[in-house]
């Protein structure tokens, strides 16, 4: 017991007597002061007293799908501090290989009694998908927001980069260079972002039901890589691609054909990550705006924490395409 009280105490910043005050539930704390306790109690990974088990801490998952992609790291970084500065506790919650699913991550978070839970690329974005444990969320009253494009159904707010314009702005780069033969390589068939950058591209391109510039890959660059080849084999000689990852994969794809990048193919990635200014040639990219999502993800939560009710509707944000070395204009025979 003397254990814990110090170890909440130094957690919170406050006296082992304000922390014997709190757990006791006596009065003379201010309540700044006594969710401080709480949400140490909770991070240190101690059981509330009966009496307090019902309350929710001051504590907020943010529960990532990887962090080798910079993009996610990136976000974390925002969010994190965002909800710092509102006075919550972030509990990052990053999935990897054998690891935690994502449904065991909301079971952790529902008995640390957390406040709410912000979602970035999960099994929300895949149609097929078990999404049963969004639905104990739901069940619990749970604030929840997603960011980015996921599953009509759950119904949760979500903060999303306008992948229709995204894919506007790539295509039309890679016209105006002179491209004639434009493939994609985008993720699983049932991931939904992926969807709505091709449903963008037959729009704007007037592709008809003949798919074949189409690759699908996991998000990584090995997949990319196997994704693209297929592609520049089939004469393409401009690759927009789902994931800054998946461009990656694709210049990889082009060197081991004896192509090069951009000379021969010219590759447009998405998200503009950490370090795309760095590889070689610097990636042509579509900025998502992390930043700005970021701050909106939050603030959408915590509206919802403190009851003022929730909007249902989706907060589109405009990408930006930055232009590097990977583009060029067409070849010419």
């Amino acid at each position: 017991m003397t254990k814990r009280l110090t170890e909440v105490a130094r957690k919170a910043g406050v006296s082992e007597a304000t922390v014997s005050r709190v757990l006791n539930g006596r009065g003379g704390v201010s309540e700044a002061t006594r969710a401080a306790v709480l949400t140490a109690l909770d991070v240190l990974g101690y059981e509330r007293p009966t009496k307090l088990r019902g309350e929710r801490a001051r504590l907020v998952g943010l529960v990532l799908p990887e962090l080798q992609n910079p993009i996610f790291p990136a976000l974390a970084e925002v969010v994190t501090g965002s909800l710092a500065q509102r006075g919550f506790t972030p509990a990052l919650c990053a999935r990897t290989i054998g690891g935690v699913p994502e449904s065991g991550y909301v079971e952790m978070l529902l008995d640390h009694q957390v406040s709410g839970v912000i979602f970035a690329g999960g099994s929300y974005a895949l149609a097929d998908a078990s999404h049963e444990h969004y639905r104990r969320l739901t069940d619990r009253g749970l604030p929840v927001v997603l960011v980015n494009a996921g599953v009509e159904e759950l119904g949760f707010p979500r903060v999303s980069t306008d992948d229709a314009v995204a894919v506007e702005q790539a295509y039309g780069h890679l016209r105006s260079l002179g491209h004639q033969t434009i493939g994609m390589v985008l993720g699983p068939a049932d991931h939904i972002p992926s969807r709505r950058k091709l449903d963008a591209m037959v729009r704007t391109a007037g592709w008809d039901a003949d798919r074949h510039l189409v690759e699908r890959s996991s998000f990584s660059m090995e997949g990319a890589r196997v994704a693209a080849t297929r592609l520049i084999e089939r004469g393409v000689t401009g690759v927009i691609c789902a994931s800054d990852v998946l461009a990656l994969g694709t210049v990889r794809a082009a060197r081991r054909l004896g192509r090069a990048v951009p000379a021969d193919v010219s590759v447009v990635g998405f998200d503009d990550s950490a370090f795309m200014t760095c590889t070689d040639p610097p990636l042509t990219t579509v900025r998502q705006p992390i930043e700005t999502m970021g701050q909106a993800a939050v603030d959408l939560l915590v509206t919802q924490i403190e009851g003022a009710g929730v909007l249902h509707d989706e907060l589109l944000f405009e990408p930006e395409l930055v232009v590097r070395g990977s583009t060029a204009p067409v070849p010419r025979d």
